[in-house]
């Protein structure tokens, strides 16, 4: 087993693999021994021009507030480690032109704080309602934006990764190539000029993936908002689907490994690295949204008792140990790889 780094901070629960703590993830992530995190997977509060329930700065001071968390995480990295940031778009104060601060993000953090970026990726939520809605709803000036900017960055040009480990399902087409490769085979050069081999009629097992991620973020009856529901709470109104960390998380780490998340939310980073068994840490300021979190490893149909319970003993500052609970109910679950919301 991995020698896990120790904190000082008592947290908010704990399960088999991971804690999720309540506080300042500056504070919490300085306390990481250097060269020790393998991957920060996290979505922070986008630089938005209304202001949410979660918080969120403006634009004009959004780069520089990420930066001082960037620094940081660079120090914390192993040497292969690597840093995963979905970033949504926006648009500027009062007229249908983009801002560009989720572009001049990776600029900074390569050009002056030291990092690589390994690749670009692009999120496209199919479900995502349209906006804004100034100008798409409303004068139908724009199209409804629906792609984030994922950006891979790392300590090394040489970062840990497999990309076997997330590889898709194959084409029809190459389904039937791999059927009967002499059949489909022709040896003649494509119109590009590139030239095809029989070596593309072995099976691998997947496709390799793209680096435009369609994943639909339109999950609504999993463990975590059952929960919420049972007791009446808000649900995180910023939650990603579990299949992007699970991406990342499959592609960037091994079994053991430790994942951190330094804007945990509703801790889905810290739902999917459970599942395949990733050591993790989970940060988030608000009392109410770790609280919440820990329905996430709660089989539905939990009575709202013991949801309240857990709920109300995380939210005053107590920690909760998710294992005894496991104990406890038999309703509880081990995380799999059909992941909810």
């Amino acid at each position: 087993m991995k020698c896990l780094p120790t904190l000082k901070n008592s947290p908010a629960y704990t399960t088999d693999w991971g804690s999720a703590y309540c506080g300042d993830s500056l504070e919490l992530l300085a306390q990481f021994p250097d060269d020790s995190i393998n991957l920060v997977m996290t979505s922070p509060p986008f630089a938005l021009l209304r202001k949410k329930d979660y918080g969120n700065k403006d634009q004009h001071e959004y780069i520089e507030w990420l930066s001082e968390f960037a620094k940081l995480v660079l120090k914390k990295l192993t040497p292969d480690g690597s840093f995963v940031l979905d970033l949504g778009g926006a648009y500027q104060k009062g007229v249908p032109a983009r801002s560009l601060y989720n572009f001049r993000v990776p600029i900074h953090f390569c050009d002056d704080l030291g990092f690589f970026l390994a690749e670009d990726f692009y999120w496209f939520n199919p479900s995502k309602l349209p906006s804004p809605i100034e100008w798409v709803n409303k004068r139908k000036m724009r199209a409804k934006d629906s792609v984030n900017t994922v950006w891979w960055f790392s300590k090394t040009e040489f970062p840990k990764a497999d990309v076997t480990n997330v590889l898709t399902e194959y084409s029809d087409r190459m389904k039937k190539l791999l059927e009967d490769p002499d059949k489909f085979y022709d040896p003649k050069k494509r119109p590009s000029g590139h030239d095809i081999g029989k070596g593309f009629g072995k099976n691998n097992s997947g496709a390799i993936p793209s680096n435009l991620l369609q994943i639909p973020n339109s999950e609504s009856n999993g463990g975590y908002m059952a929960g919420c529901k049972e007791i009446g709470i808000k649900s995180h109104p910023a939650r990603f689907p579990a299949k992007l960390p699970e991406f990342f998380i499959k592609f960037l780490t091994e079994p053991e490994d430790i994942v951190v998340d330094i804007f945990g939310g509703s801790n889905t980073t810290g739902f999917v690295a459970e599942a395949e068994r990733r050591n993790w840490y989970s940060f988030d300021m608000e009392p109410e949204y770790v609280a919440a979190s820990a329905f996430r490893f709660l089989e539905k149909g939990v009575e709202a008792s013991t949801l309240r319970e857990i709920y109300e003993s995380i939210k005053s500052g107590k920690s909760v140990d998710i294992k005894e609970y496991k104990k406890q109910l038999s309703m509880f679950r081990e995380p799999t790889a059909e992941y909810k919301a």
